[in-house]
């Protein structure tokens, strides 16, 4: 079995997903869900979950998904 979760950027430890979060996205002006991330060292950080490929960034408003 693998492990598909990503590391954090910051301290380099195992994510684990947060679930889900809908979300309006401003290039596009589309209604979409970002995939939410948390690491034991308390990151946060989020991506658009279909856009897979590009980088996490970090949650603007952690403290919503503590």
């Amino acid at each position: 079995m693998t492990n598909d979760a990503p590391a954090c950027p910051e301290c380099s430890q195992p994510l684990r997903s947060g679930g889900l979060v809908l979300s309006m996205r401003e290039d596009d002006g589309r209604r979409t869900c970002r995939s939410l991330w948390k690491c034991a060292g308390r990151h946060v950080w989020w991506g658009w979950a279909d856009r897979p490929d590009e980088p996490l960034e970090i949650c603007l408003v952690p403290e919503l998904f503590r």
